[in-house]
């Protein structure tokens, strides 16, 4: 599993249904024409190392960790205020992240 940079970014991470969610209600709500929304769930914010380990145990892989340099510069920290879709939107996202981990990898281990 690779890890770009030092693995210490953070981020947080969203699963599809909620981002499905998030976006059926803005379409389909009149309070979100013409606005634009930060969709994400901020409960779910972990750095890239931990993420990567998350996988491994969750899979329950033998994987190891293999650490390449960022050839870029990157956003050291990724984490969505969600306030406006909260209000305007009703968002709220609902799958935590090993949830959300746990059906992604039991849908690829269906699918290949």
């Amino acid at each position: 599993l690779i890890v770009t940079g030092d693995g210490s970014q953070i981020r947080a991470w969203c699963y599809i249904d909620d981002i499905v969610e998030a976006l059926l209600s803005a379409l389909f709500k009149p309070e979100a024409v013409g606005e634009a929304f930060n969709i994400g769930n901020a409960r779910s914010t972990v750095t890239i190392y931990d993420l990567a380990q998350k996988i491994l145990h969750l899979s329950g892989s033998s994987s190891h960790l293999v650490f390449k340099p960022l050839d870029y510069t990157d956003v050291e920290i990724r984490v969505p205020n969600i306030d406006k879709a909260r209000t305007l939107l009703g968002y709220e996202p609902k799958v935590d992240l090993e949830e959300g981990l746990s059906r992604t990898i039991e849908w690829y281990r269906s699918h290949l």
